[in-house]
C-alpha cells in the first residue's frame, strides 16, 4: 500500500506534578516521543519539576513547548473559566514566559505551545477564543507553533492569525464527523490506537464513531503521559514509524532538508 507520509510527530505532556503529587509515568514517555509540552504552573508543574523535565528533554534531544491552561491547580485545569481577551492574553503570555525563561537558562528554547484541558476544548469549538490565544502566542514569538485539535477552526486560525498551527489527534479518543472528541473519558484499546497510526500514514484518514472514515490533516499524535501503559504503547507505535518533531517534518516535506544535505 502506498504511504501518504512517513513523517509524524508523537507528542506528550510533562511536568504534570506539583509538590508531593508526582506523575512518575511521564518519565518513561519523554524518551519515546518527539515533542513534549511542559506544564507551566497554572494547572500543574512547580519550578523544580519544570527544571527537571527540561533537562530530561535536553538529554533525550526532544523538542519542548509550553503546556498552558487555566489557573486551576485543584481542578487540574479541567474546569472552564470565563476570561475576556485581555485576561486570556495575560494568562497565555505569563505561562509561556515561565517555561521560556527556564529554557533560556539551560541554553534551550521552546518551539511550540499546546493548550490543556478546558482551554483545549474551548479552542476547538470557539473561534474567537482560539484567536485570542493565537494572537497572544504570536505576540510572544511569531515563530512559535500552536498545537490545536484537527478541524475547521485550526485551519481558520492558521489563515486568520498568520501563525503556524500543528494539527493534532489524540491517539486514544473517538472522534465524530466534525473531528470533535465524542467522549473524553472513553479510551480506545491498544490495537485500535496502533491501527489509527497506520491508517493516517497510509490514507490520511481516521475511523470515526459511526464506523466511517474521516479525512484529516494530522501533524501529530498526542499520547496520554498519565497512563502507566503509554510507555509500552509507544514502543509498539515506534515499530510502525519513528516520530520526528513538527518543525523538522515541515522542512523535510518541503524538500529543504534534502537541499541542505
Amino acid at each position: 500500500m502506498e504511504i501518504k507520509t512517513d513523517k509524524i510527530d508523537f507528542n506528550a505532556d510533562a511536568a504534570q506534578s506539583y509538590g508531593v503529587f508526582q506523575n512518575d509515568a511521564e518519565k518513561d514517555v519523554i524518551s519515546k516521543v518527539s515533542s513534549v509540552n511542559i506544564s507551566c504552573g497554572f494547572h500543574a508543574g512547580d519550578p523544580l519539576t519544570i527544571k527537571n523535565v527540561l533537562l530530561s528533554c535536553k538529554e533525550n534531544n526532544v523538542e519542548i513547548g509550553a503546556h498552558i491552561g487555566y489557573q486551576d491547580l485543584p481542578g487540574f485545569g479541567y474546569r472552564p473559566m470565563d476570561l475576556d481577551n485581555e485576561e486570556t492574553e495575560a494568562t497565555v503570555l505569563y505561562q509561556i514566559g515561565a517555561v521560556a525563561s527556564f529554557a533560556k537558562a539551560y541554553s534551550l528554547s521552546i518551539e511550540h505551545v499546546r493548550l490543556h484541558g478546558a482551554m483545549y476544548e474551548r479552542a476547538a469549538k470557539d473561534f474567537d477564543f482560539a484567536m485570542s490565544v493565537a494572537n497572544a502566542v504570536k505576540k510572544f514569538d511569531k515563530w512559535l507553533v500552536l498545537y490545536m485539535p484537527c478541524g475547521e477552526i485550526a485551519d481558520k486560525i492558521e489563515e486568520s492569525a498568520k501563525i503556524t498551527v500543528a494539527r493534532e489527534l489524540m491517539i486514544d479518543k473517538l472522534y465524530d464527523s466534525n473531528a470533535n472528541i465524542i467522549n473524553s473519558e472513553e479510551k480506545l484499546d491498544e490495537d485500535v490506537m496502533l491501527n489509527r497510526i497506520r491508517t493516517v500514514l497510509h490514507s490520511g484518514k481516521i475511523k470515526i464513531g459511526n464506523g466511517e472514515f474521516l479525512e484529516v490533516n494530522c501533524d501529530s499524535f498526542h499520547f496520554d503521559s498519565k497512563d502507566s501503559k503509554t510507555s509500552e504503547l509507544l514502543d509498539k507505535a515506534r515499530e510502525i514509524v519513528i516520530p520526528s518533531p513538527y518543525n523538522f517534518n515541515k522542512a523535510a516535506l518541503s524538500g529543504w532538508t534534502e537541499l541542505r544535505v
